[in-house]
């Protein structure tokens, strides 16, 4: 699917900010725990997608705190599940790109937009559709990461489907 950039410090907090740190410092720290943050961070990135039941199978996510990028690979049911996926990882604290590596069958290519301050669904909505009114498109693509359509916030990626 490619790689995906995200801001670093928007997102989940998923794991501590000491231990990412730690990842981030790998060169200053010991191969071994270095290997061992990044270990445990890309669990805690799997276990992050794994709960928004995404019906994905083989998922195994890897974790490179010295340059925050995170991968993907295994089998995504739809292509929407695949980018659900990477979006989870990459709206996670520390994570400053992800390769999405997951396999699907062919469908339609969504878009993706970065909020801003400002941003609200609706203007969203307006900007890609043409219609402000067509928000919950937006807001039900973007499920479970969003809970609320009035809780987007700066740095955060939203998945813009074709209509």
């Amino acid at each position: 699917m490619g790689l995906l950039s995200f801001i670093k410090e928007a997102g989940e907090k998923l794991f501590g900010g000491n231990a990412a740190q730690a990842a981030q410092s790998s060169a200053q720290a010991a191969a071994s725990s270095a290997a061992e943050l990044n270990a445990k961070a890309g669990a805690a990135i799997k276990t992050y997608i794994e709960k928004q039941n995404l019906g994905l199978t083989n998922l195994a996510v890897t974790f490179d705190g010295a340059s925050g990028k995170v991968v993907l690979a295994g089998n995504a049911p739809s292509q929407e599940a695949a980018e659900k996926a990477g979006l989870s990882a990459g709206n996670v604290a520390s994570v400053t790109s992800v390769e999405n590596g997951l396999q699907f069958p062919a469908g339609a290519a969504s878009q993706y937009h970065d909020v801003v301050r400002g941003d609200t669904l609706s203007a969203i909505a307006k900007k890609y559709y043409g219609d402000a009114n067509k928000y919950p498109v937006i807001f039900a693509a973007n499920k479970p990461m969003l809970s609320d359509p009035d809780k987007i916030y700066p740095g955060q990626k939203l998945r813009i489907p074709p209509l």
